[in-house]
This record gives structure tokens, sequence and C-alpha cells, in this order.
């Protein structure tokens, strides 16, 4: 009969008691979930906008909505020539058709099944808009409306298609919004779109735009451009315009001593004309 080895039963037992111990302890984390970046939501005007968080900049800023860093620079032409963005800065990121506003359900009625879905075939509409941008942050806000006058045309690339409009004050009485200047049956393709603004302004965005356009999609573009009379005068060139005392004096100094010279001069001449034949010069 064969006799079992104390120590190494013992050793087997106490090894066995602490994995039984150990085990409800153990778990398995899973992997880190990665963090959703949340899609910003166009605004009633059609802007989507993006509100800068810590650790951003350009480049991450346009890889997270899908856009290059010169597109993200077409539509905030006021970053600097580093790109340099600021937390709680907004940023437009991408354009989209405007809000309209809600229309009242209608009860669905049944239809019989299409036999085969077939391509949409049509045209497109674009529409712009040149707001009075009253802070000049290329940012139109809800009292930011529309400039009449503004020459806006709009040409495909490959010349097939070039029309033009003038932009309008007039406001929306239904939705509270800028009426838009909109070319309507507009072929797909790709578009620029260049603005003019009227006299009187200067524009706070860049005035050209490229666009391509599908079949039934509905473009919205925005222009900022502000009053001249709201941007404030060159110190330098109000100094200019007005009278300088230091002028004045400088001038004034300069007459009383051609004064003093000519009189010099007179006074030196003089005697020698007069006492030529004076009794004075005989004796």
């Amino acid at each position: 009969m064969k006799h079992w080895n104390t120590p190494l039963i013992g050793f087997f037992l106490f090894t066995l008691a602490l994995l039984v111990i150990a085990l409800p302890s153990l778990r398995v984390d899973a992997a880190p979930r990665q963090q959703d970046f949340a899609t910003a939501t166009p605004g009633p005007d059609g802007r989507i906008l993006y509100t800068v968080v810590e650790g951003d900049n350009c480049s991450s800023i346009a890889l997270k909505h899908g856009i290059t860093v010169d597109q993200l620079r077409q539509f905030n032409t006021r970053l600097d020539e580093n790109c340099t963005v600021t937390i709680g800065q907004q940023l437009i990121v991408g354009l989209a058709a405007p809000v309209t506003a809600p229309t009242a359900p209608v009860t669905p009625t049944p239809t019989p099944p299409a036999a085969a879905p077939t391509p949409f075939e049509g045209t497109t509409e674009v529409c712009i808009l040149l707001f009075n941008d009253l802070n000049g942050d290329a940012l139109r806000q809800p009292d930011e409306l529309g400039i009449e006058g503004g020459a806006v045309s709009l040409t495909n690339v490959n010349g097939s298609y070039s029309q033009t409009q003038t932009t309008s004050s007039a406001v929306d009485p239904d939705l509270l919004e800028p009426v838009r200047s909109c070319f309507t049956d507009v072929p797909p393709g790709r578009y620029n779109i260049s603005m003019a603004v009227p006299d009187g302004y200067n524009p706070t965005m860049a005035l050209t735009y490229t666009l391509d356009v599908k079949a039934g999609d509905r473009a919205s573009v925005d222009f900022g451009a502000q009053a001249k009379t709201v941007t404030l005068q060159d110190p330098a060139a109000e100094q200019s315009g007005g009278r300088s005392p230091a002028l004045g004096i400088f001038g004034l100094l300069l007459l009383l001593g051609g004064l003093g010279l000519g009189y010099f001069a007179y006074r030196a001449n003089r005697p020698q004309s007069k006492l030529k034949g004076s009794p004075l010069l005989k004796r």
C-alpha cells in the first residue's frame, strides 16, 4: 500500500484554498469605450457651428467634421495665419439647408408600392444671403438682417451656367428670417459664388465660395458685410486731417525769421545809397 506524501498534499490544499478565495475578486476589465463625438446640428440659417474645447486645434476640428483645414479657413476668414483657436470660440464647420417652418401633420394614406425605385433627376436651388455683420465676427446673429443692393453671381466652373441677382433686406413675416436671393432650376455640378457688397459697406468675410450641388439639394451660403461708419477711423488719419498746433507754431517762426532776414538785408543796403552825398562823409 502506497503512502501519500503529507507535506505535498498540504501544499496542494493550501494553494487550492487561495485560488478559491481569490477567484471572486478577479474581474476582466472591458476595453475602454471610445469617446463619441456629437455632430453639431445646423442652425436655422443653415450654418453648422462648433465650440472650441481644450486641446482643439484647426487640424483636429477639421478631422472631427470631415473637412480640410483650408475649408475651415474658408468658412472662418478671421482665423490668423497660424490658424489659432481659443476655448469657447465658435467656428463654422459646414453649411446646410436652412430649417423651414414646421407644417401640420398629415394623415398618411396608403399608396401602392412602386414597381422599382428610379434615380432622382432634376435641378437644385442655391440661396444666398448678404447680412449686416454688426459686430464684425463673420457669424450671423438673429438681429443681423439682410443688406439691400449687393450683387451675387452663380457660375458653373465649366461655364455652362451663369446668373446674377441682387440681395434684399426684406424679412419673411412668417419665419422672421431675412429673405434670401435664390437661384432656382440650377443644374447639378460645381459652382463659384461671387459677392459684391454695395457702397458704404466693407466685407467681413471672403467674397467668393465654391459649392458642389446635387440634384434635389437646397444649398444656402451667407456672406457678411459691415457699414463703413461702424469702422473706427485711424487716429493718424484724423490727425493729418485736422489742424496741428505744432505745425502752426513752426510756420509762424519761419514767417518771423523770413521777415527778420528781409529787414536786416534792407537796413544793410539802405545806408550805402543814402550816405554817398552826405556832408559827414566829406569831413
